[in-house]
């Protein structure tokens, strides 16, 4: 199989040259060049922070550090090369990357995605926002494992060659089960008129990223976040993994400064081996604490003794009453209106009749909400 990234990305947005702005080639000295302030900013307690002055529109340092994260973990063999810098390109968050993959590769009114509910929800909405179709390809529910169907995903993106991208998240959300790679694999291998984008937000919960694997299949885009295991969505950073020639086209869409100064330094922070070890600490944290709710949770009388899903993520789906969604929504309503305990209701979903997907929360959190699930379970069935 030949795959030619030119014939997937739209011809202007390949050939796209980058807006060349002021701190690509100086970043030191007296600053005259980008009509910023010099006098800093205007509120006092900000004085001498820097702010006044554009971001690294590279981030460079922080592309090398992820790059040498994922290499260090990796177990995949037959790569050809290791991730740099140079496979990277920073988003606003996960969102970001999500839209800019499908503005690069989907003319707009014509071209399509494919998405495996149940799923992620930002995919079929950036789908929309660019006038993009979605196609459905069901994960496989019927045995509670959740995974993909390469050959039913290959035969319906080859049936219909206006299918750009097929979106796979892995762990899934809500269904919290890793994508076996070997499944990817078949489809990477298999299908060259567009790009396999596998979603990773959760992977540091489980391990084994796909990421290394852009450098042996160029159809591959690997999304990942800061927001979940580094426990810093308030800082919005995504990062797409993709072979040279994707990034390349991915870094000329983005927005010169799209990564603010504070995100980039949180994020070096977060890249330190020191703050690594304390997430991968935490990760395991979180592995006991699922264990110990699904449990605790799966005792109660009402809830189904078997999570629905995979246990590779930082939460759990549970189904209530056999599906029964009314009884889930009224559970899940009662528990933040009157027990101040927030869950997500996901009984609309494919596979998901009557689940409520619960995060792992501390272990003082994940006391409070057995004790008021519990508590409000009877108070539902109890009439």
């Amino acid at each position: 199989m030949t795959f030619d990234l030119q014939k997937i990305v739209r011809p202007k947005i390949y050939n796209l040259e980058p807006y060349r702005c002021a701190r690509d080639d100086f970043k030191e000295g007296v600053l005259l060049d980008a009509n910023e302030n010099p006098h800093g900013p205007t509120h006092s307690d900000l004085k001498g922070s820097g702010l006044n002055r554009y971001p690294d529109p590279h981030q460079i340092e922080f592309k090398s550090a992820m790059a040498e994260f994922r290499n260090a973990e990796s177990k995949h063999e037959g790569i050809p090369s290791k991730l740099t810098a140079e496979n990277l390109c920073l988003a606003v968050g996960s969102d970001e990357s999500i839209d800019a993959v499908i503005r690069a590769c989907c003319v707009p009114g014509k071209e399509k995605i494919m998405v495996l509910p149940p799923t992620y929800s930002m995919y079929s909405v950036c789908a929309d926002i660019n006038d993009v179709g979605v196609i459905k390809c069901p994960l496989i529910a019927d045995d509670n494992s959740f995974q993909v169907d390469p050959d039913a995903v290959l035969q319906i993106a080859k049936n219909d060659p206006l299918i750009k991208l097929i979106f796979i998240t892995s762990p899934g959300n809500p269904t919290g089960a890793k994508i076996e790679t070997p499944r990817i694999e078949k489809i990477l291998q298999n299908w060259d008129q567009g790009l396999v984008v596998v979603d990773e937000a959760y992977i540091d919960f489980c391990g084994g990223s796909t990421a290394p694997l852009v450098n042996k299949y160029p159809n591959l885009c690997v999304l990942q976040t800061l927001s979940k295991s580094f426990g810093l969505a308030g800082i919005r950073m995504g990062i797409t993994y993709s072979c040279k020639e994707m990034a390349r086209v991915l870094n000329a869409m983005k927005a010169p400064y799209n990564i603010s100064s504070l995100t980039s330094q949180y994020a070096l922070k977060a890249i330190h081996q020191d703050s690594l070890k304390v997430m991968l600490h935490l990760a395991e944290v979180n592995r006991k604490e699922r264990a110990r709710l699904i449990k605790e949770l799966t005792a109660l009388e009402y809830v189904n003794k078997e999570p629905v899903g995979g246990l590779d993520a930082n939460f759990i789906l549970l189904r209530i009453n056999d599906g029964d969604n009314d009884l889930a929504k009224k559970l899940y309503y009662k528990l933040a209106t009157e027990s101040g305990v927030v869950v997500r209701f996901r009984g609309n979903e494919v596979g998901c009749a009557g689940c409520l997907r619960i995060t792992v929360g501390t272990p003082q959190e994940n006391d409070t909400l057995v004790k008021e699930l519990s508590k409000v379970l009877k108070e539902l069935t109890s009439n």
